[in-house]
């Protein structure tokens, strides 16, 4: 049995400027994103310049925190926020949900793409293999904060996070798990598929299917929200959110792709 170290939430205080690992995070995650995009771009792989890939981490950024946090308010607490419509805006008391940031990113892309005059799923492919490992940090922030933690379990790796209410129960450190299938497993899916050329919409395609198998399975060992349960046949929202994303990544990978050339590198 192990015991969640109890990290202090605060990374760095400089004078009157608080850093908090999570926000510290999602900072290290776009950062990702940008040696990851850097490194394709100098491969031929890309279909933007170092200047156009700081553009579109610039719009993905703000398609993550909109839609992480409407998400949120909508596919989870949405009758509460209707009633205090005003803490919607409370970003720094967490709430933000992946499936809501995803959209984000998606309605980010469709937007650039337009300002590039090229195809939405020429930038989502390029796109897709270098989010895995933000992911795998934000995980890692979920995982410090002792936030979001796993059933109970009888594995001899479970830990006890005693920032839980029924803090003696040992869990599931099912934010680890999250950071290495949705994180680095993904990463790795994603790389090695996309290091050759494919039909356009297939390496997203294969994104969508892959993250959401993986998490589709880690939330049996995460404990869902108290104030949402297990909803219609034992699935947890995480699981029904994605569902849909899974059958949207399958249509893409076999009917969007086939009718589309392969991009030249």
């Amino acid at each position: 049995m192990l015991i969640h170290p109890q990290f202090n939430p605060i990374a760095l205080q400089l004078g009157p400027i608080t850093i908090h690992w999570y926000g510290l995070m999602y900072l290290i995650g776009f950062g990702l994103v940008w040696v990851l995009g850097n490194r394709r771009i100098r491969q031929g792989h890309a279909p933007v310049s170092k200047q156009g890939l700081e553009d579109l981490i610039f719009y993905c950024v703000a398609g993550v925190v909109l839609g992480g946090r409407l998400g949120y308010v909508v596919f989870y607490k949405l009758d509460y926020y209707l009633a205090h419509p005003i803490e919607i805006l409370y970003v720094w008391e967490g709430g933000m949900a992946f499936h809501g940031g995803l959209l984000g990113v998606l309605l980010a892309i469709t937007l650039y793409a337009r300002k590039i005059n090229t195809r939405f799923f020429v930038v989502s492919d390029f796109l897709a293999p270098l989010i895995p490992l933000g992911l795998a940090a934000g995980r890692l922030g979920n995982f410090i904060n002792g936030e979001l933690w796993g059933r109970a379990t009888t594995m001899p790796w479970g830990m006890i996070f005693p920032q839980a209410q029924d803090g003696g129960i040992v869990r599931h450190p099912s934010q680890l798990y999250q950071m290495g299938l949705e994180g680095l497993a993904l990463f790795a899916i994603l790389w090695w598929f996309s290091s050759r050329p494919r039909p356009v919409g297939q390496t997203s395609g294969l994104f969508l299917i892959a993250y959401g198998v993986f998490r589709f399975l880690a939330e049996f060992t995460r404990e869902p929200d108290d104030f949402l349960g297990l909803l219609t046949g034992g699935l947890s929202m995480g699981q029904i959110l994605s569902i849909p994303m899974i059958a949207i990544g399958v249509f893409i990978y076999y009917f969007v792709s086939k009718s589309t050339r392969s991009p030249k590198h």
